[in-house]
């Protein structure tokens, strides 16, 4: 796989956050959220692939484009599988608030889970406590096993939570081990890639989010060497049975990282909305805005952190 095609992969989460950012605080999630899937769809075709979204805003007949199936690129280069949320934390953008993000994930065909939209329960980590976590144990177990790994005191391990009235019981738990805990309000992608980041201080990602959500950082990880772990949580039988037909007999399967994500050819890409844990949001300028990225491949381990000066007077039709 072309090592450009991050790069390339760049300019569509971009395109995606320029857009969206300009609905950052106007209330209005759904404008935020389509002005990112739209600006996402034009500039994918100028990117010489030949993927499949495996991941995206949802069945054919829930969404106009980048719905489960739609081809997308220019139909020249590598057959892919594209995991992505144009808008990741819509609520976030919508009211002002921190760790939004536009994010593609690629993978070699057949190489991503094909993740129902349901809950996940999850715990990520960084790489040095890559191997000492199991969703199965408790999770005092769990949290003590990753002090233990990176060299730290309990009381200094800071573990990230959303914050949800579904977490009150996980969080009393946390509590009493003497972790600190970071909630917040929404998104889970970027927190549990941050767990890979020494700089931003976070250490583990516990809970229920997204099950999508889960495969996306998942890629992430592969590239950064850290791990995840996730059991599917449905939340009705309808639910069941749209992971029956997508091939998800197990309902009881612990999902690792090299499950949801799998083979070396991954390449994730993702650009701030709003200001978060993990890079900073979009700042507008008179003549243009400024962005910041992130591109990484698996294969390499790479890990390339971008800042963009964009000048919207020079910006191609396909961009505006």
């Amino acid at each position: 796989m072309d090592r450009n095609l991050g790069l390339e992969l760049v300019r569509v989460t971009e395109a995606a956050a320029l857009a969206t950012a300009r609905w950052m605080g106007r209330g209005d999630k759904n404008a935020a959220d389509q002005a990112a899937v739209t600006a996402m769809r034009r500039v994918f075709d100028i990117v010489d692939i030949q993927g499949t979204v495996v991941i995206g805003e949802g069945e054919r007949d829930e969404a106009p484009m980048l719905y489960i199936g739609e081809s997308v690129g220019s139909g020249k280069g590598p057959e892919v599988d594209i995991a992505l949320d144009p808008l990741e934390c819509t609520n976030s953008v919508a009211y002002g608030r921190p760790n939004a993000l536009s994010v593609i994930a690629l993978a070699e065909r057949g190489s991503l889970l094909h993740a129902p939209d349901t809950y996940m329960d999850k715990i990520a980590v960084g790489p040095k406590a890559a191997s000492v976590i199991d969703l199965n144990r408790p999770v005092e177990e769990n949290l003590k096993a990753i002090a233990a790994a990176k060299g730290y005191e309990l009381e200094d391990l800071t573990v990230v939570v959303l914050d949800r009235p579904r977490h009150e019981a996980l969080i009393q738990r946390i509590r009493r081990t003497g972790a600190r805990i970071h909630l917040i309000p929404d998104g889970d992608v970027s927190a549990a890639i941050a767990t890979a980041i020494d700089s931003t201080g976070v250490d583990v990602l516990l809970g229920i989010g997204g099950a999508p959500e889960g495969v996306l950082a998942a890629a992430a990880l592969r590239c950064l060497g850290g791990a995840i772990q996730g059991k599917l949580l449905f939340r009705s039988d309808e639910e069941r049975e749209r992971a029956r037909r997508m091939g998800i007999e197990d309902h009881s399967r612990v999902y690792r990282e090299g499950d949801l994500a799998r083979g070396e050819q991954i390449v994730f890409a993702t650009t701030g909305v709003t200001d978060g844990d993990l890079l900073p949001g979009v700042r507008f300028r008179a003549d243009g805005a400024d962005t910041h990225s992130m591109v990484m491949r698996a294969k390499t381990g790479t890990v390339r952190t971008i800042r963009t000066q964009h000048r919207f007077e020079h910006e191609p039709a396909y961009r505006r």
